[in-house]
């Protein structure tokens, strides 16, 4: 091996689904620098993952995952729970099975994307005696996973990975480190913000009624029942406002969406609320809105609609909490509201509704915040800073 050779990266992710962490990985491989580094992907199930990342220049395995495995959701994970979906009898011949994989493709370094791939593919890259990074997505914390789990991730984070990338200061804290992980010449743990491309924003919304929206899986924390009460309070003021709810459901989350859409009913919006579903060009739905909704009921990890809302130079009211709050800058590029409180941010909206003038100059210095700290080059290179710690390490 010569010193100047491509480091070929072994990314794995047990979700394969088009939610935020599998956006901003593909988003990370895709600005990659080429001439250093050589993306590998190994995938735990089959879904569009695998097609994008291919079309992005990058070859993929699979090592498919029992489904009774991958399809537990992070809320059934306490107690007995994580022992038997991570224990399970199937998990074994899938770690041995990765081990080989991980061998076989040569992987310099293993980087995982998700929690059950950091947990099942971390074992898999000690296993072979590779470098391992789990990229931490997750808030590991008690609001977002059940205590017992949390404390085993947070256990986990200081014995199984050399190297810790988390995707925003908030994410890092619930890991609970000690100070000579995250700091000093022994730093194992680092910060690095997701990232977009930096495009054209759209043009103004076509003329007509405004249109407020929430972009996201529907799911209980992803607050959508939230968006529709204060979508309520918001047309009983400005009673030629639309709203669009954008997403679909996830991890049999079916029973939520239903009861969401009787919320709708019950509240008299049905004549004003569009459920788009699944969209796969979410750009179209930003250059239609008039003001994008963040509605969170915990705080996010990161906040990727948040950040996608403000790339395409539209105004946002947002939940503070988590990740959002290093994105957002509280009434200078959006507007930030108490999480579950639908009076705030119906007040939030209508301000926006009722002052054009406010909510372009919040649009574009949104956009101009975008620009300056969440350039996916710059995560890029951030990230492989990383890499080149570790392997200098090595």
């Amino acid at each position: 091996m010569t010193r100047n050779r491509r480091r070929r990266i072994l990314f794995c992710d047990h979700t394969v689904s088009m939610s935020g962490g599998e956006i901003a990985l593909l988003n990370l491989v895709r600005h990659l620098d080429r001439t250093r580094f050589d993306p590998v992907a190994v995938l735990f199930a089959h879904g569009p993952l695998k097609d994008r990342l291919r079309e992005a220049g990058v070859p993929v395995h699979e090592v498919l995952l029992d489904r009774r495995v991958s399809d537990v959701r992070k809320d059934a994970l306490g107690g007995a729970g994580i022992a038997r979906s991570m224990l399970a009898p199937s998990a074994l011949p899938f770690v041995l099975g990765l081990r080989r994989l991980v061998r076989r493709t040569g992987a310099d370094i293993v980087h995982t994307n998700s929690l059950k791939s950091d947990i099942l593919g971390g074992v898999a890259a000690r296993l072979a005696g590779r470098p391992l990074i789990w990229h931490i997505r997750d808030r590991i914390a008690d609001d977002y996973l059940p205590p017992t789990a949390a404390r085993l991730v947070r256990l986990l984070c200081r014995v199984v990975p050399q190297r810790i990338i988390a995707n925003s200061a908030a994410t890092l804290e619930t890991l609970a480190l000690p100070a000579s992980m995250t700091c000093g010449p022994r730093r194992r743990a680092f910060v690095v913000h997701d990232g977009m491309e930096v495009t054209q924003p759209p043009s103004a919304p076509a003329p007509g009624p405004p249109r407020i929206g929430l972009v996201g899986r529907i799911a209980p924390w992803k607050g959508q029942h939230v968006f529709l009460d204060a979508a309520a309070a918001v047309r009983r003021s400005f009673a030629e406002a639309r709203f669009v709810i954008v997403g679909t459901t996830m991890f049999g989350e079916e029973a939520y969406e239903r009861r969401v859409r009787a919320q709708c009913t019950a509240l008299g919006l049905d004549d004003v609320v569009e459920f788009t579903g699944f969209v796969e060009d979410v750009s179209s739905v930003y250059a239609s809105l008039t003001v994008l909704v963040h509605a969170s009921t915990v705080p996010e990890p990161f906040g990727q609609v948040v950040l996608e809302g403000m790339m395409a130079a539209r105004p946002v009211v947002a939940t503070r909490g988590g990740g959002v709050v290093e994105i957002v800058e509280d009434g200078t590029t959006g507007m930030l509201v108490p999480m579950s409180d639908a009076s705030a941010m119906a007040e939030a909206i209508l301000k926006l509704l009722r002052e054009p003038e406010l909510a372009g100059d919040m649009a574009q210095r949104g956009r101009e915040r975008a620009v300056a700290h969440f350039d996916i080059r710059d995560t890029a290179r951030n990230v492989e800073a990383v890499y080149d710690s570790l392997l200098a390490a090595e």
